[in-house]
């Protein structure tokens, strides 16, 4: 058994996701020339749109009410103002998207490094469809805060601005008019946002789950249907879309409520600028072809700010999916780089842990663990379940750093180099870890030998591969090592997956190698054929067993066992069983059931 931290809350309230639109703004300084041009662009649909319905609101008034044809340049300027009005609305919409698009590429990238840099802290007990969530559809979900609100709200600004001081000249009373229509427009649209976070949300909380369980169904669709459970998680998993489809008409019903709000109120303005502008007209401040002039004006004053209100509301319900997005990009990392690395000096190194304490941010797992381990022994760390096998594993291949004390790698001369001083590239290198669960990636076998060695030769994936019996799972693929192993490696058994990470952490010929039940699914025979090709290369490096079965504890040179998060036990296989001991109790129980025949540990 794996002991493993809480799984971080994902999915913020509304009150902790405030200014999470705000922290990704910084993402367009990159694009700063090009979101320069998508404001200048959405500047110029909006001026162009304005001066086109005043102008021909303008022309048709002096038609009508003074008989006065439009002049051929007042004809040109119009198709100019149109052709103008069409160019510039492309060129937004292509500029606006070219923009977001760029900026979640990079946003996608900053998740996954987020994810990795805090992993497994921040992935453990994490589902792959939430992750995958958070991911994709949270950064997808943020293209329109990119592409349709900030150009926006500069440019409906601007042309507002214009049109209110002209406005402000033509009749004050207008502006008047206008102005507290465009003060609640965008006012309503904050103030409520609160309630439309939450909204969103509830609304990304169940398409979280949706995938998470959609995954999950995917991945286990041979079990579900060897157990006959397939109908129930059918039904689960309508009552997952049912779920999302309520709180997606939730969302849906107040936004058409919302829209509809903000309609009235530009129609109540738009029928006071038609009061004053009659009254304007009676009194003789206005003339006839200026009536109608400023009405369109008025309205083409109203009609940015409308827009930029409604993308304030639907940028409003983007803060849940914000914030995941900002908690993966600034994921503080489990194991931090080290400021002033320390290079590995050449040669075999040996293993020492020095009054480890560690307890996954809760009660100690390991309490003042001692242990060492010289160059070219292996070494069976055993014990019951979790006594903090997996845990010393995990540590030694610093996805986590201890909360007391220290783990070195000891060269044969020099000094001891701390694990949180090594480069994690060189730490890569030096120490490999293959655990029982040994997931492989949707490729060829070649590919995923090679994953942490691409630039290894042919000839040497053929000799780890004899070394590991992974030539002959190629024999039975069709196109040998180039033969495709599906995803998760799902066309091979797991005793096959075993040695094929097996063979992918000898690829990188590691000075420490780590084994976390990482024979647990393979036969006694097999096992015992994989012990032998293991001895080879063995004095050059450290091997750390993790292990429940007595033949192979019985083949390391040393054994020690845990008990209390503390090395109770040392010696050899003959020394502890000797004599009764923790050793002798714990073979005494047997090991603990596990898949396929194995151990858990």
């Amino acid at each position: 058994m794996t002991t493993t931290a809480p799984a971080p809350a994902d999915v913020p309230h509304a009150e902790s996701s405030r200014g999470a639109l705000r922290a990704l703004l910084p993402a367009l300084r990159a694009h700063r020339a090009t979101a320069l041009r998508t404001a200048l662009a959405a500047l110029a649909e909006h001026a162009f749109l304005a001066a086109l319905v005043t102008l021909a609101a303008h022309t048709v008034g002096a038609a009508l009410t003074e008989q006065d044809p439009p002049a051929p340049w007042t004809v040109v300027l119009l198709v100019a103002l149109v052709a103008g009005r069409a160019l510039a609305t492309w060129r937004e919409m292509d500029l606006s998207h070219d923009l977001a698009y760029r900026v979640l590429a990079v946003l996608r990238v900053r998740v996954f490094d987020g994810l990795a840099r805090s992993a497994p802290a921040r992935v453990a007990g994490r589902r792959s469809g939430d992750l995958a969530a958070t991911a994709m559809a949270d950064v997808e979900a943020l293209e329109f805060f990119y592409a349709h609100t900030t150009a926006q709200l500069l440019a409906s600004t601007v042309v507002f601005t214009a049109s209110g001081a002209v406005l402000a000249v033509v009749e004050p009373w207008l502006l008047a008019i206008v102005l507290p229509a465009a003060l609640l427009l965008p006012a309503g649209a904050l103030l409520e946002g609160r309630a439309r976070a939450a909204r969103g949300a509830r609304t990304r909380a169940a398409a979280a789950r949706l995938s998470a369980d959609a995954v999950d169904t995917v991945d286990g669709l041979r079990e579900l249907l060897a157990f006959g459970a397939l109908p129930r998680r059918r039904a689960l998993l309508a009552d997952r879309g049912t779920e999302l489809g309520r709180a997606q008409r939730a969302e849906a019903g107040w936004e058409a409520l919302a829209s509809a709000l903000r309609d009235a109120l530009v129609v109540t303005a738009v029928l006071g600028v038609v009061a004053v502008t009659a009254h304007a007209v009676t009194a003789g401040r206005l003339s006839g072809p200026w009536a109608p002039a400023t009405l369109a004006l008025a309205l083409a004053a109203l009609a940015p700010v409308a827009e930029s209100a409604q993308a304030l509301a639907r940028a409003a319900a983007l803060r849940p999916a914000a914030q995941r997005v900002r908690a993966a990009v600034l994921a503080a990392p489990s194991a931090p780089p080290p400021a002033d690395p320390v290079p590995l000096p050449p040669g075999p190194l040996g293993l020492r842990l020095r009054g480890v304490r560690f307890g996954y941010g809760g009660p100690l797992v390991l309490d003042g663990l001692d242990l060492t381990v010289p160059p070219g022994r292996t070494l069976a760390l055993v014990g019951a379940s979790g006594a903090g096998k997996t845990t010393c594993a995990q540590l030694l291949a610093r996805f986590w750093d201890p909360e007391a004390g220290r783990l070195e790698l000891v060269p044969g001369t020099g000094a001891p180099v701390d694990l949180r001083a090594v480069a994690d590239a060189e730490l890569r290198r030096a120490v490999a870890l293959v655990g029982q669960d040994a997931p492989l990636f949707h490729g060829t076998l070649a590919d995923n030998l090679r994953l942490a060695v691409p630039e290894a030769d042919d000839a040497e994936l053929a000799r780890v591969a004899a070394l590991c019996g992974v030539d002959r799972i190629a024999a039975g693929l069709p196109g040998g090592m180039a033969g495709l192993v599906g995803e998760r490696g799902a066309t091979l058994s797991g005793g096959q997956r075993s040695r094929v990470a097996l063979a992918r952490a000898l690829l990188v010929r590691p000075r420490v190698l780590v084994l976390d039940e990482s024979t647990a699914q393979l036969d006694t025979a097999s096992e015992a054929r994989l012990a032998e090709a293991l001895a080879e290369g063995a004095a050059e490096r450290v091997t750390v067993v993790i292990a429940h079965r007595p033949a192979t504890i019985r083949r390391a040179d040393r054994i020690a066992v845990l008990e209390g998060g503390r090395v109770v036990e040392e010696g050899t296989w003959a020394e502890l069983t000797a004599r009764p001991g923790a050793l002798c109790r714990l073979l005494d129980r047997g090991p603990l059931p596990g898949p396929a025949g194995g151990a858990v540990s």
